[in-house]
């Protein structure tokens, strides 16, 4: 472990166009639960599996079970930035990483301080009616009951992609400019199993791919370095020079 982060802090001290591709497992340490992992939201026991209800379908159709469950899971608004979010965030501001490309929706690079972040996925920060247009804090649907209505009668939506909805274009191209032109790309807290997010990783033609990860991923085999553990722990541990 500790030649790989030598290795790690020399591409990062070498690198000027460094860009972040991260996951759930950027959260986890923040307290906010992931999808796939043995504990994860997919693991637990619901009146439906969280891949339908997190659905457009499941949405229009039964927007009251899927609130229920939207509140209780998604909506981790005390949760703060940890160490990883907190270093991308210091990389960035001394001119090293150029963005962060996430497909998590919990707007914690932000709140470290992060400036060009890509979401791919949206944010449960930002919600709108699908009527008017209006917008909504995060807070005032968490502590709403039932389907959140805008005052003009219209359901509130949330401004996360849902299976069955397109990623944003906008959102993509930008994302796919920034891993082309980067001489580093460091991928974390990911299985890379989620497309066509994780497909965006085929585009970069830089220097050296890092993947660090608590488990194996399916592009272990193209990265240069491979490092097995919690993102915060690693990235925590780099020096910004």
């Amino acid at each position: 472990m500790e030649e790989k982060l030598k290795t790690l802090q020399s591409w990062i001290d070498q690198s000027q166009s460094i860009v972040f591709f991260g996951g759930a497992g950027v959260s986890t340490e923040s307290g906010i639960p992931d999808f796939r992992s043995v504990d994860g939201l997919y693991n637990q026991q619901y009146d439906y599996p969280p891949e339908e209800i997190l659905s457009r379908t499941f949405f229009d159709r039964r927007p009251e079970e899927f609130y229920r469950f939207y509140r209780a899971k998604m909506l981790c608004l005390d949760a703060k930035p940890n160490a990883a979010h907190r270093k991308l965030a210091e990389l960035e501001a001394a001119g090293k990483l150029k963005s962060v490309v996430t497909q998590n929706i919990d707007g914690l690079h932000q709140a470290a301080g992060s400036k060009r972040v890509w979401e791919l996925h949206g944010s449960v920060l930002r919600n709108y009616c699908m009527d008017c247009g209006r917008s909504f804090t995060a807070r005032e649907i968490l502590e709403s009951t039932g389907v959140p209505r805008c005052p003009c009668g219209g359901i509130i939506k949330p401004d996360v992609v849902l299976y069955e909805e397109a990623l944003d274009g906008r959102t993509m191209n930008g994302a796919l400019r920034d891993i082309q032109k980067a001489d580093l790309l460091i991928i974390g807290g990911t299985s890379l199993a989620v497309y066509p997010a994780a497909g965006l990783v085929n585009y970069y033609r830089g220097d050296h791919l890092v993947l660090i990860n608590k488990s194996p991923t399916p592009y272990d085999s193209h990265a240069d370095l491979v490092i097995a553990g919690a993102i915060g722990a690693v990235l925590g541990q780099i020096q910004v020079r």
